[in-house]
């Protein structure tokens, strides 16, 4: 995803004039209509499920948001996932991600894209580690997923669960 100009909304909703509900989702919508499902509300990043794959990830994407500094690139799930990596390497201690959302709302899919981030930056030296233990826990998603599922509108298989993730 390249730059955003006015037509895309604002990237961070400090920067709307007004601060009330309808300008809030406004801007979501408008935000989410442009292919932008990502959108800053300071250092938090609020995500919209498109229910279907968008061209946002990969090698390349990662390319534009590896060692940035938050606001430096559009708001990106991989924005959050440097800042977190980055701040665990500079403070030399453990950092977390929380991803919370509703049922269907793209939980497990917001952690893979994370995983695949760190996996994909980490020193070459400790990548197969990195990598393992992200295949460990994609693989473990279904069996701790088939305790608290539940059918939705949107998800035949949607997770009660929240996510949390402790990157050592």
């Amino acid at each position: 995803m390249d730059e955003e100009g006015p037509e895309c909304g604002k990237p961070d909703f400090v920067l709307l004039d007004q601060v009330t509900m309808e300008d809030f989702m406004e801007n979501l919508k408008l935000r989410f209509e442009k292919g932008r499902i990502y959108t800053y509300i300071g250092e938090v990043l609020v995500s919209v499920n498109p229910y279907q794959e968008l061209p946002l990830y990969g090698p390349e994407a990662i390319a534009k948001y590896q060692g940035r500094e938050l606001y430096e690139r559009p708001p990106h799930l991989y924005a959050v996932a440097n800042a977190a990596y980055r701040a665990m390497k500079r403070r030399s201690r453990d950092t977390c991600i929380v991803i919370s959302g509703e049922s269907g709302a793209g939980k497990t899919e917001a952690s893979k894209h994370i995983m695949q981030y760190i996996a994909a930056v980490t020193n070459p030296s400790q990548r197969a580690e990195v990598d393992r233990v992200k295949d460990v826990l994609l693989k473990s998603t279904c069996v701790l997923e088939a305790f608290g599922n539940a059918r939705t509108n949107r998800n035949h298989n949607s997770s009660r669960f929240g996510k949390y993730m402790d990157i050592n």
